[in-house]
């Protein structure tokens, strides 16, 4: 059997599904990483935000995080909304006792929507007991300025706040910049290297979720033997899925979607089938009349196609030879720029037109779409602008 690669987070329940705990293990899972759990507190929250908190007792806190460490120890572990103080000692007396490595803390203490999370005494605990154990801690902006007590007023103050971080024993800080204006560039410093990692916003809304989906993806790529920056790097690449592909689970904010690329690759593989079909179904059809001198190509994007990859083609074109077409190779996504191009650029229109083919150009055909009612529009070759030539 397979070994396993476990990871265990400390964390609350949200119970719309967009964050803590439920964001956590969707993220374990995306990465092929099995998710262990200790519940600190039950939040009633929805998209809306958070409607109340109850902090678990600390014995019962304590409890599960014994049963998960008495098995086989994870591989790596993150805590993210902890309550109080009192639960912060449990939590760090348990992961002494038991060596936990590879920890990663999310200091959440207020929710997006104003609601407080943890107690300015377990900021403290935290400070001074927990942050000590870990490899990497990821504050947000507002986080970031309760933990050094450093207003963050130009870039060139995180730095200055992630020295002081750096004073509690914590190996390493990265600073979110999902709360800034302009690019959401985040910023990692572990006293010897200071690195911006750029990250283009997507999309005008703030998804619910950001902070806990990132942390757990470094937690799990810790689980998988990466080192810190790859990890970092590799959970910034998939929250830039989970985030393009966001879900509206209420009438209040989006959520990241963090099995975006397992949804994706479903995707891609029923993509995959029906193009196949597809061209086996006008190589029957015997369809080299149609083919141009220049031979063509077929090219249909995946929902929310943004690159050359979510667009499968036909490397080598469709070609004509007499009446039969033929294919060189099976459709491949990013088999072809050309159409990728075409299929991108009409998709920013219109999401809803997906696919492309081009066809020979004759009075004949142009008659049977006309009876057939599809629109037909032309243009002008010698009036398009160079720059899109």
């Amino acid at each position: 059997m397979k070994s396993l690669l476990k990871a265990l987070t400390v964390a609350g329940s949200d119970s719309g599904g967009g964050a803590g705990i439920q964001a956590d293990l969707k993220t374990f899972s995306a990465f092929g990483v099995f998710g262990t759990s200790a519940i600190t507190s039950v939040t009633s929250q929805n998209s809306f935000g958070v409607h109340s908190n109850y902090d678990l007792p600390e014995g019962v806190v304590a409890s599960q995080l014994k049963a998960v460490l008495s098995d086989e120890k994870p591989s790596a572990v993150k805590t993210g909304m902890l309550g109080n103080e009192a639960i912060v000692e449990q939590v760090v007396a348990l992961f002494k006792k038991n060596r936990v490595k590879n920890l990663v803390v999310d200091p959440v203490t207020k929710s997006s929507s104003g609601k407080i999370l943890l107690s300015k005494e377990g900021v403290e605990v935290m400070k001074k007991r927990l942050l000590p154990l870990a490899v990497l801690v990821t504050p947000n902006l507002s986080e970031t300025q309760v933990l050094s007590k450093i207003r963050i007023l130009r870039p060139a103050d995180r730095l200055k706040a992630a020295r002081v971080i750096l004073e509690t024993g914590v190996q390493a800080v990265l600073i979110k910049g999902g709360h800034t204006r302009g690019n959401a560039d985040d910023f990692f410093f572990d006293g010897k290297r200071e690195i911006i990692l750029p990250s283009p916003r997507i999309g005008k809304d703030d998804p619910h979720g950001t902070g806990c989906a990132l942390s757990a993806a470094i937690t799990a790529g810790l689980a998988k033997r990466w080192d810190l920056l790859t990890a970092v790097e590799k959970a910034k690449d998939f929250m830039r899925d989970s985030i393009q592909s966001a879900v509206r689970s209420g009438g209040g904010s989006i959520c990241v979607q963090p099995l975006a690329g397992l949804y994706r690759n479903r995707d891609k593989w029923k993509l995959f089938q029906s193009v196949f079909h597809a061209i086996e179904t006008l190589k029957k059809a015997k369809i080299g009349r149609l083919i141009p001198e220049v031979q063509s190509n077929l090219g249909v994007g995946l929902k929310n196609a943004s690159a050359l990859n979510d667009v499968i083609g036909i490397p080598g074109r469709i070609i004509k030879k007499n009446e039969d077409i033929v294919t060189l190779e099976s459709p491949t996504f990013g088999g072809s720029r050309h159409v990728a191009d075409i299929v991108l650029t009409v998709m920013k229109h219109d999401p809803n037109k997906t696919a492309v083919m081009n066809i020979k150009y004759t009075d004949e055909l142009l008659e049977v779409c006309r009876k057939l009612k599809f629109k037909i529009a032309s243009f002008d070759r010698k009036r398009e602008p160079k720059k899109v030539r």
